[in-house]
């Protein structure tokens, strides 16, 4: 039985920060793989600095290429919209439930509103969650601390987001050390978030 950990983002771009995580989890923690689950555009709400699920997929997939317990999934695309964690878990589970075990993983600032998520309480009790750290000013306790399903992760603080590296990719700073090469390579070939 896999234990796989599943690291939903729109990874776009993805970046150093989400490999590092993903790598540390992969090596000190008892899971086998980590999947990037891409979280495809919302045809309900377009936003015009997301790009295709197509391009953020292939730049995911160029980036984890060289790691192979790391995979980049494209799940979520063929779900029906909205789609709720809760259904991305199932499906797996149908899917390839019999040979894998399913985990979250998740930065502490998504922990503290977990309790707001469709069916968390059926996530908690089927799915273990892998927390990693985030620097944030609010150090209360979090509703789920001690929770035997709740996992935290000694991973490194990581300060880089995508959100960065696309403002500061437009105004022509050189962010090409934040991104893996190979998505560097393919981000600037597309000439993508000028």
């Amino acid at each position: 039985m896999k234990k796989i950990g599943l690291y939903f983002g729109t990874f776009n771009p993805i970046h150093v920060g989400h490999l590092i995580i993903a790598n540390y989890l992969v090596e000190f923690s008892d899971l086998d793989e980590v999947w990037f689950v891409i979280t495809p555009q919302s045809p309900f709400k377009v936003k015009k600095s997301l790009l295709d699920n197509n391009h953020r997929y292939q730049m995911v997939f160029e980036a984890v290429k060289d790691y192979p317990r790391l995979k980049a999934s494209r799940i979520e695309f063929d779900l029906p919209q909205p789609n709720y964690t809760i259904n991305t878990l199932v499906h797996l589970g149908e899917k390839f439930g019999s040979d894998n075990q399913f985990c979250l993983i998740m930065g502490e600032d998504n922990l503290k509103g977990f309790h707001k998520w469709k069916n968390f309480d059926a996530i908690l009790e089927n799915h273990d969650i892998y927390v990693y750290p985030r620097i944030s000013d609010d150090s209360s306790d979090h509703k789920f601390t001690g929770h035997p399903k709740v996992r935290w992760v000694n991973a490194p603080i990581m300060e880089i987001s995508s959100t960065f590296i696309r403002k500061q990719h437009k105004l022509g700073k050189n962010i090409r050390a934040m991104l893996p090469d190979a998505v560097w390579t393919y981000l600037d070939e597309m000439n993508f978030y000028r």
